[in-house]
């Protein structure tokens, strides 16, 4: 579902920052040869990513959900001089395409790429996060915020990925529409909580930025 005039949004990418070599190649691969390409963050979002990343600077960022790598490269871009990133996915057929990309990248030493569930991973680590992307089975958004609220620190950023679904959350569920049930409960849950100052940024798919008290 297109939310916004294609004319209005090629507008908006032809006055935002290019995208680097790498990235590129990674969109166009991954179009090429992926499956469910409209995964990837892409141009517009790649680039609100690594411009949220680049003003806080920040030592740990945690993603969950790494797919290809676009989002993480991105937000790799601003991680201060010993910062580090780590991101999980559950799929373990994308981790040497992946892992490539970021092998190829100017971080590939600030890049942790775990294999596994989340849900079992994050409790594990002991790091206090500046930065958490959510961008994973959208089921699991809430226990995923569950996990990590506590483990952000205070000015910490949480930016969930897809939560208008395309435009679904705008309508009435269907009984087996777990994901759009799942992404709603997380969006009433999210903007109820006090330990968070949010806003739903309608780029894209929808993000939620929230931002820890």
């Amino acid at each position: 579902m297109d939310f916004i005039d294609p004319l209005i949004e090629q507008y908006a990418l032809d006055y935002t920052e290019n995208e680097s070599s790498l990235l590129n190649n990674l969109s166009r691969q991954t179009h090429f040869n992926i499956l469910q390409p409209r995964m990837l963050s892409g141009h517009l979002q790649g680039r609100l990513l690594s411009t949220f990343s680049k003003a806080l600077n920040p030592q740990k960022i945690l993603e969950i959900g790494t797919y290809t790598g676009y989002s993480a490269l991105c937000l790799a871009e601003g991680l201060n001089k010993d910062g580090q990133i780590y991101t999980i996915d559950i799929n373990k057929e994308l981790e040497e395409f992946a892992q490539n990309y970021f092998n190829a990248s100017p971080y590939k030493n600030k890049i942790h790429f775990l294999i596994g569930d989340a849900a079992e991973l994050i409790p594990e680590m002991k790091h206090i996060w500046d930065i958490v992307f959510i961008d994973a089975d959208k089921e699991n958004y809430s226990l995923y915020f569950d996990l990590v609220i506590d483990k952000v620190r205070k000015g910490g950023w949480i930016i969930a990925d897809n939560v208008l679904w395309s435009g679904k959350v705008t309508k009435p569920t269907l009984n087996n529409d777990l994901e759009t049930a799942s992404i709603k409960a997380f969006n009433k849950k999210v903007n109820s909580d006090k330990r968070v100052s949010n806003v739903l940024i309608p780029v894209r798919d929808g993000m939620m930025l929230m931002i820890k008290n």
